[in-house]
């Protein structure tokens, strides 16, 4: 890599590499790099990293002072949207099942049990690709 940092900015990750004698060569550095340098330079990461991260807070609480909105200002938009997508495809997919559990029905399966016993059988997915239960098929029969 090019330089340690992008591997880890954890001394005892660096070091751990170095123990188990995992061959990695830092182009900044070379290949002949001396351990004792490589272990100074993933402290300087570590240190680094550290440093990153408070001036990371500083900004932040500076922005925050200043009034700046910190986030996803529309998040609740977007949450909404998600779990109105979600439904939608819930109701999409009990929409299309629906009339195979009715011919299941018809066929003589009385109980939800037996329901999703014939679903299993004719090799019929739920919506996340799983097996048929008496429950997964309930919430199919209170959506319609």
């Amino acid at each position: 890599m090019a330089k340690l940092d992008r591997l880890s900015r954890d001394v005892h990750f660096i070091s751990g590499l170095m123990a188990h004698k995992v061959p990695f060569v830092v182009a900044e550095l070379g290949p002949d790099v001396d351990p004792f340098v490589l272990h100074l330079f993933a402290a300087l990461a570590e240190k680094e990293r550290a440093l990153i991260s408070t001036r990371t807070r500083q900004a932040l609480s500076a922005a925050k002072a200043r009034g700046v909105a910190l986030g996803n200002p529309k998040l609740h938009v977007a949450r909404k949207g998600a779990v109105e997508a979600v439904k939608a495809e819930a109701e999409r997919y009990a929409a299309n099942v629906l009339p195979i559990i009715r011919e299941a029905q018809k066929a003589g399966a009385s109980t939800l049990r037996q329901i999703a016993e014939a679903l299993n059988a004719r090799g019929i997915p739920t919506a996340r690709g799983g097996q048929w239960y008496a429950q997964s098929v309930a919430n199919i029969l209170e959506r319609a």
